[in-house]
């Protein structure tokens, strides 16, 4: 089957409405809290075993940098430093249970937003909509496959 060629540029449209979508519901702790602070609570919240160096690692930062984000986090509030307790010169990062409550509410708030889109397709558009989703998401695991099988340590035999 032939792609349209503009496939790429009715994605990308696509997205930008997403955003445009899931900006505002965000837009009450923007204030408050920063996008770039707001990433940092969701990977740590899905990370428990998260030090600063693996956060800088998924910021594609350096540690310093992640380092004084955390501060800025912990000095508000969202943000604790716990010893690990199976070695206790590791540092976790724990999201506080305001932190948790914050990410639950932005996390509410875009899936109102978004469901209000949906709302307004017919349901054969909302099923195509998750079927091309899905055959999306399955080809972008793909992609990123080879790039971490290529990282994991070759095995003998």
């Amino acid at each position: 089957m032939e792609r349209p060629p503009n496939l790429a540029a009715a994605i990308d449209a696509a997205a930008e409405a997403l955003l445009a979508v899931l900006d505002p519901a965000a837009s009450r702790h923007q204030v408050t809290v920063p996008p770039t602070q707001l990433r940092v609570l969701a990977l740590i919240s899905d990370r428990p075993e998260t030090n600063v160096n693996r956060l800088a690692e998924l910021l594609d930062v350096v540690p310093s940098s992640a380092s004084r984000l955390c501060d800025r986090l912990e000095a508000t509030g969202l943000l604790r430093r716990v010893a690990d307790p199976r070695d206790r010169r590791e540092v976790r990062l724990v999201p506080t249970p305001a932190a948790l409550t914050l990410l639950q509410e932005l996390k509410d708030r875009r899936h109102q937003a978004v469901q209000t889109v949906l709302d307004r397709m017919t349901p054969r558009a909302q099923h195509e909509l998750l079927l091309a989703l899905l055959a999306f998401g399955q080809a972008a695991e793909a992609d990123a496959a080879p790039a971490s099988q290529a990282d994991a340590p070759a095995r003998t035999a």
